[in-house]
C-alpha cells in the first residue's frame, strides 16, 4: 500500500534512510540523518511511504532541484526501499505517487541522480520513463572510492 507519510511515520522512515546511508552508494551521504530532519522533512515536503501491514518497506519524496526561482517546476526525487522490498515493483507505486503529486502541483519535470554502479535503480527510471540526460564522472565519493552520478529526468 502506498500512502502520505505522517509525523508518525518518521521513526520508521529515519530507521530505513540510516540504514541506506550506512550500506550502501545509493545516496553519496555518509552522515546519518537525524529524527529532527525527518520531522522537518515530514512536515514541509511531499513524502509517501509503501507499507506492508505495519511494517514500512520504503519511502519516497521530492523537492525543488536547486536553489532559485529558475529551478521552481523542476524537482528532484529520493526513493528508497529496504533491501528485501527492492524488485518487487513497490518502487514503481512510490514513483508514481511522487510524479502524480508533482505534476499535479504544476512541476515541469523530475529529476533523477543515480549512482552509476546502482544498474537496477538506472533500468527502474528507464522503466518508469525517464531518459538519460548526463552522467559526471566522480561526482561522488564514499567508502573509500570515487563514484558517477548518472543523471535522469522524466517530464511531467
Amino acid at each position: 500500500m502506498i500512502l502520505a507519510a505522517t509525523a508518525e511515520d518518521t521513526a520508521a522512515i529515519l530507521r530505513l534512510w540510516n540504514e541506506v546511508i550506512a550500506q550502501t552508494t545509493i545516496t553519496f551521504t555518509s552522515t546519518p540523518k537525524t529524527q529532527a530532519q525527518i520531522a522537518a522533512l515530514v512536515d514541509t515536503q511531499p513524502v509517501f511511504l509503501a507499507r506492508d501491514g505495519a511494517r514500512t518497506l520504503g519511502f519516497a519524496t521530492y523537492a525543488q532541484f536547486r536553489g532559485g526561482d529558475g529551478y521552481r517546476l523542476t524537482q528532484e526525487h529520493a526513493i528508497y526501499l529496504t533491501e528485501d522490498a527492492r524488485g518487487r515493483g513497490l518502487g514503481r507505486g512510490l514513483l508514481q505517487a511522487v510524479a502524480d503529486n508533482a505534476r499535479d502541483a504544476g512541476n515541469h519535470s523530475l529529476i533523477a541522480g543515480i549512482s552509476g554502479e546502482n544498474a537496477a535503480g538506472i533500468a527502474f527510471h528507464e522503466a518508469m520513463g525517464f531518459v538519460h540526460v548526463g552522467m559526471i564522472p566522480e561526482a561522488g565519493h564514499k567508502f573509500g572510492r570515487f563514484l558517477d552520478l548518472v543523471m535522469m529526468q522524466k517530464r511531467l
